[in-house]
């Protein structure tokens, strides 16, 4: 599991953001299909919404990476 932590002043990273910063996504475009096509799970539910705020305690999921938000 990979944990990433928000900065100190934010209380939320956008979803598109995340991918591209953890190299899950190569670019926005990347992003923008993998969540399109129901490949990002968020707190064990499909997430189809590109920018969905994340907050601290929130578990992405694609194929075998797992990335909680601290």
């Amino acid at each position: 599991m990979i944990e990433f932590t928000l900065k100190k002043d934010s209380e939320f990273i956008e979803l598109n953001r995340l991918l591209k910063a953890e190299q899950v996504a190569q670019t926005g475009g990347h992003a923008k299909i993998l969540v399109s096509e129901g490949e990002i799970i968020v707190n064990d539910e499909v997430e189809t919404r590109l920018r969905r705020k994340l907050r601290s305690g929130d578990v992405v999921k694609h194929e075998d990476i797992e990335i909680k938000i601290l």
